[in-house]
């Protein structure tokens, strides 16, 4: 099975993609999908700088950003062997639906909000939010080979990630600006709008899905757990697979830390509107992603090459963030984060693809969800680290320096130790 699996994958693997308004256009499930996730994305983005203007402006403590950052990530983690149970044993339609209708309950919370003794509600609310996401997540990401035809699959990628990456910077930048002249309280509100109509396009769709059966006879905590070790088990005899649930979590080693470095760079840039700083930076990031899948969809058509191509993204975040740690001109250091993102976000798309293509339906929710896992439990211990580092006097500028080199030893040894074994593979095919 696994080789006619790896032979179709490489068969098709220079077959002719479909282009980005043919796909929008031809199929409706895509389409409402991707209307969807592009409308409660901008107001997510609009929500977390809201989040880390409030931590800021109540603790001033580059640890206490750090644990903000960490309720968007940690929770996320501990969530998601469970999340990809629900997303492989129910319907993945009414799973995202579902979760969109929490969110939308739970981010009117941050109302309530006022000082600094709110804290605490404030990192529950966002750990509460994370943690539906967790759900959404990888229902989404499973869900697309589903409705979309092989040549569709990698274009939809990209778009859904170029997707984000627009909403990134628009919401990034809106946001920013936003907070600083209306406040957080309206933020709040429109994010709960806009899970309200993320709803409404998701429940127009149609998701075939082949379901993961619980076992008869045996209680829900016991199919559970059953149903969680399977999903490892699918992974340890597939290496294939395995490896590409890797990939973000190499890049996470240096990257957790380094965005949040970029929210606590972006609060230097205009001492006036600093939230608005912020913003800017991250609509940079955002563009760089955005751009990465387009340029990586483009150059790079042959699957064989791409893991390979995933370390050296990695290794050329980290270069990116390196060189941005001797510059204080904002104008270049735009330009850097643009560019190590742009590295980034090939990387994620690129491994993203490879990991749909390589995992069967029924394990697909429990693939990415353990993808997930890697990722953010990484990133979450680069942020801890980082913040560790700054509260012990290191300089912004030289902790964004190690862990830009951190990034690119990782992606080096990426290409020397995993690109090998694939490579090893196609080999004996």
């Amino acid at each position: 099975m696994k080789r006619r699996r790896v032979l179709q994958v490489t068969a098709d693997s220079t077959a002719r993609q479909s282009g980005y308004w043919e796909l929008l256009r031809g199929n409706a499930n895509v389409r409402r999908l991707w209307f969807g996730v592009i409308i409660s994305l901008f107001g997510d983005w609009f929500n977390t700088l809201a989040i880390y203007r409030i931590v800021q402006d109540e603790s001033g403590s580059p640890f206490a950003l750090a644990i903000a950052f960490l309720t968007k990530l940690l929770p996320l983690a501990l969530a998601s062997p469970l999340a990809g149970v629900l997303v492989d044993r129910w319907d993945r339609r009414k799973v995202m639906i579902g979760a969109d209708l929490i969110r939308a309950v739970l981010v009117l919370g941050f109302l309530f909000v006022r000082d600094s003794g709110d804290l605490w509600l404030l990192y529950l609310l966002a750990s509460a939010q994370i943690v539906v996401s967790s759900v959404f997540i990888p229902a989404k990401t499973a869900s697309l080979p589903n409705i979309t035809k092989p040549h569709e699959l990698l274009t939809a990628n990209a778009f859904l990630s170029a997707s984000w990456s627009v909403m990134l910077a628009v919401g990034a930048a809106a946001g920013g600006f936003a907070v600083d002249l209306f406040g957080t309280d309206v933020v709040f509100i429109l994010d709960s709008v806009t899970y309200l109509v993320s709803a409404f396009f998701i429940a127009r769709m149609v998701i075939p899905q082949d379901k993961d059966e619980a076992p008869e006879n045996v209680s829900i905590v016991r199919a559970a757990v059953s149903q969680i070790s399977d999903g490892w088990r699918y992974l340890r005899t597939h290496p294939p697979v395995m490896r590409m649930t890797w990939a973000k979590a190499t890049w996470a080693l240096g990257g957790g830390a380094l965005v949040l470095f970029l929210a606590l760079l972006g609060d230097t840039l205009f001492p006036n509107a600093q939230t608005t700083g912020i913003g800017i930076l991250f609509a940079a990031r955002g563009l760089g992603t955005g751009i990465g899948p387009v340029v990586a969809r483009s150059l790079f058509a042959d699957e064989a090459r791409w893991p390979r191509i995933l370390g050296f993204c990695v290794a050329a975040t980290g270069g990116g963030y390196a060189l941005l740690s001797f510059i204080g001109w904002i104008p270049v250091i735009i330009a850097l984060v643009i560019f190590a993102h742009a590295a980034s976000g090939a990387n994620w798309v690129l491994s993203t693809t490879l990991l749909q293509k390589r995992s069967e339906d029924r394990f697909r929710g429990r693939v990415f969800a353990t993808d997930w896992f890697f990722v953010t439990l990484i990133q979450s211990g680069s942020i801890v680290v980082g913040a560790l580092l700054l509260e012990a006097g290191m300089s912004l500028h030289t902790v964004i320096l190690s862990f830009g080199i951190v990034q690119i030893i990782s992606g080096l040894l990426w290409v020397l130790v995993v690109a090998p074994a694939e490579q090893s593979v196609q080999n004996r095919e």
